[in-house]
């Protein structure tokens, strides 16, 4: 049976330029979730769709859903729910070609699995699921799941027992969720009838569709969280718009009436996240480095292939067991960057270089804690033992954008390397590209027109060079400031 965690609490801070959803264990920020008016997240929206084009060598094909960018969909999702590819047998070797699945030009009902990202289109699934609170729709299968974090086998026997007649009666499977855990029949029955009106709905919609058409869009971020995120280890769910605590608080009463007590409307002076310093908590989410309260530190790099995550002992010394002292760094490291990975929202390939141990209890132990923290996710992730490299790989399924991609955009200063080239290196560079100008044009004199750093420099440290360069080419070099350029920013101007 899964443990409700303490002192947990959900807060909801709405503006009409965006939602943000925080989740606080015990006063510290774990999780955040962000939807921009502008920029709204696609997963969980069901679309009529069009194939755009088949690609049999890659099992897959592209559907048009109305985007900029057309949608991928592989054989895998056309076949397969997500339990049914989990299992071993569920070889991509041993699916049909596509080709005898799929037509271009063929309209089909899809939905979102992942949003959009950098480059990438969205992520579809012909296997439609439709979420409520306790209960998740398969209206294509009668097939009954019981979500794997509900561990009692008695429990998982009595939820199913309770839902096949109700499967049975509509003709659709259900998965039963985390949260149905001891939840009584008439709640799980209220929630059947829920979905069954809103699949009637998408199926009324689909009648008079036209290719691109949305026949369902997922909630909105604030009642998403309620429904998805709220357990009975939340103690408090914090809302600061009295406009959409109303509304909340009528979806509460209408889907999950037992939390109604939960939900509060906050109405201090002080920002809601200023309150809980969740502000301050995300600009160090945005940071590389993490500091660990022993005086160490992990150093988190995301690139598009996969985010590597280093842990260092820094300025830690322990006592006079070094082994000891490593092995309490990475202990702390552990759990530390387990939340690193929520908060970050981090996907894709991980690989963690935990500093060497040679102990292989204490490899065991690190990778039990690891374990132990990331159980809290709620995303899907899959652990592998320590290689014999000293690292430990892991996956975690990435629905949505990280918090930095969310948040940032590439440095236009660097080109998004995460360097820039030194003042020294800039000048060299405009000494050898004075050299070109002075030899390609017939003019008196040469104009550099750089940063206040890279001139300072010229005219300071590289004096010398700049004499000496006077002296070759028989020209004069004056040099101007423009504040507005960067550090690589430099232009060589024949007078």
């Amino acid at each position: 049976m899964e443990n409700s965690v303490p002192n947990e609490e959900l807060l909801i801070n709405i503006t009409p330029q965006e939602t943000r959803v925080a989740v606080v264990e015990n006063g510290v920020l774990q999780e955040l979730y962000l939807e921009r008016k502008t920029k709204r997240g696609l997963v969980g929206n069901i679309y009529h769709g069009k194939v755009s084009r088949v690609l049999p060598s890659m099992q897959a094909a592209f559907v048009d859903i109305g985007l900029d960018k057309a949608a991928f969909l592989h054989v895998s999702d056309l076949l397969l729910t997500e339990e049914e590819k989990a299992l071993p047998a569920a070889r991509y070797s041993d699916f049909p070609d596509i080709t005898k699945l799929i037509h271009q030009n063929q309209q089909l009902v899809v939905q979102v699995m992942k949003d959009p990202i950098g480059n990438k289109g969205a992520r579809l699934t012909a296997q439609i699921t439709l979420p409520s609170r306790y209960l998740v729709l398969l209206p294509e299968t009668q097939h009954i799941g019981v979500s794997q974090r509900i561990e009692d086998v008695a429990e998982r026997e009595r939820l199913k027992s309770l839902v096949t007649p109700i499967s049975q009666k509509m003709g659709v499977g259900f998965i039963l969720r985390t949260a149905a855990e001891n939840v009584r029949e008439k709640s799980l029955t209220t929630d059947a009838e829920y979905l069954e009106r809103l699949w009637n709905k998408v199926n009324e919609r689909r009648g008079y569709a036209k290719p691109g058409d949305l026949l369902y869009e997922e909630l909105d971020l604030a009642t998403r969280a309620i429904r998805d995120l709220v357990h009975p280890g939340v103690d408090k769910i914090l809302i600061d718009s009295k406009e959409n605590h109303h509304r909340v608080k009528k979806f509460v009463g209408n889907l999950v009436p037992g939390i109604s007590s939960k939900l509060e409307y906050y109405s201090g002076e002080r920002p809601l996240f200023d309150l809980y310093n969740i502000d301050e908590e995300i600009q160090k989410a945005l940071e590389r480095t993490v500091q660990l309260k022993s005086g160490g530190h992990i150093v988190i790099d995301q690139t598009e292939a996969m985010t590597t995550i280093d842990v260092n002992t820094g300025g830690f010394v322990g006592n006079n067991n070094q082994e000891e002292t490593i092995f309490k760094t990475n202990l702390e490291a552990a759990v530390t960057l387990a939340r690193q990975l929520r908060l970050r929202n981090l996907g894709g390939i991980i690989i963690i270089d935990f500093i060497d141990m040679h102990d292989e209890e204490h490899k065991r132990q690190v990778l039990r804690i690891l374990e132990k923290a990331i159980n809290k996710d709620h995303t899907k992730y899959n652990i592998s033992n320590v290689s014999g490299l000293g690292l430990v790989q892991m996956s975690r399924h990435r629905t949505r954008e990280s918090l930095e991609h969310i948040l940032c955009e590439p440095c236009p200063m660097c080109q998004n390397r995460g360097s820039v080239k030194t003042t020294e290196t800039i000048c060299y560079e405009i000494l050898r590209e004075i050299l070109r100008a002075a030899r390609a044009y017939e003019a008196q004199q040469i104009m550099v027109i750089a940063s206040q750093n890279v001139v300072e420099r010229l005219l300071d440290e590289e004096a010398d060079s700049v004499a000496e360069l006077e002296e070759f080419i028989k020209k004069t070099i004056s040099f101007q400031v423009e504040i507005l350029y960067f550090q690589e920013q430099y232009d060589v101007v024949p007078v």
